[in-house]
């Protein structure tokens, strides 16, 4: 296992509150907490996705990334996406995104899959920047349409 000045371990029942809040605040939007745990349930019970908190030494999430696995038909195989990635701000800096990919990619070792992929915001400069130098390479355009 990888060592870190903060613990890197899955994501549990008991995160919920707190993956809520760091969502909460990365969208600057406040999210219905009842259909979140749902969800949260939901998507740390899929085997097929992988959610990792970074904690401090009461054992609190600090940050956190979540990456969902998918059968995609044209690439032949099991896609991994990274949905989510925060950090606290009085945190940031400080390699925890650093450790939480490096946890993510070990944990990935052991799957077939053809990919991982990530979409970030054309303004997150800082995200750009932190995904190119974990080797991830620009290949597509992502188009969005929100529903009306």
């Amino acid at each position: 296992m990888l060592k870190s000045t903060y613990p890197i371990r899955p994501a549990k029942n008991h995160d919920a509150r707190r993956i809520y809040e760091f969502l909460c605040e990365k969208e600057e939007f406040l999210l219905d907490f009842r259909v979140f745990e749902i969800h949260y349930r939901d998507c740390i019970g899929n085997n097929d996705n992988i959610y990792l908190v970074a904690v401090d030494e009461r054992n609190e999430a600090i940050g956190f990334i979540s990456c969902h696995g998918a059968l995609v038909l044209h690439q032949g195989g099991m896609v991994y996406t990274i949905q989510e990635l925060f950090i606290l701000g009085r945190f940031r800096k400080a390699g925890i995104g650093r450790m939480l990919m490096l946890h993510l990619l070990e944990g990935l070792s052991n799957r077939m899959y053809k990919s991982l992929e990530v979409a970030v915001h054309i303004h997150r400069v800082d995200l750009l920047s932190f995904y190119k130098n974990a080797g991830f390479e620009q290949q597509h355009i992502k188009f969005t349409r929100s529903k009306s």
